[in-house]
């Protein structure tokens, strides 16, 4: 069953950390990918850029776009992880991994119901 484990952070916080914090952590976390790699559990991942970046489109017919993230919230989702494990147990405990890595997060698991890989993204900007 596919999982979406969703990475709730203060932006603030993650904005704060050096260069060299931010490394740190980012070392950590892709050793837990390359984990879940290995065991073929990990599907796409992302970490998202600033709410500051972000735009939302809501409203009727073609909508309006107004700036930043469709909530105020103290957290925002600042990455996703999609997993392939058996039980949400198993995707709990990967979440956990992940917040023993980065224990100031949030994740939140959720099953996916419909999956569409669609087509490789190509190499470019933002990557």
């Amino acid at each position: 069953m596919y999982y979406a484990i969703l990475a709730y952070h203060e932006e603030d916080i993650v904005e704060s950390w050096s260069e060299k914090e931010d490394a740190a952590l980012m070392t950590d976390l892709l050793e837990i990918n390359d984990r879940m790699v290995r065991r073929k559990s990990l599907g796409p991942a992302a970490r998202l850029g600033s709410t500051q970046n972000a735009v939302t489109l809501r409203g009727a017919g073609a909508g309006m776009v107004i700036d930043g993230p469709f909530a105020e919230t103290k957290e925002q989702l600042l990455g996703f992880y999609v997993v392939d494990f058996p039980t949400i147990d198993e995707a709990i405990e990967a979440a956990r991994e992940l917040r023993h890595a980065n224990p100031t997060a949030v994740y939140e698991i959720r099953p996916i119901l419909l999956y569409l890989p669609g087509a490789s993204l190509p190499s470019g900007e933002g990557n």
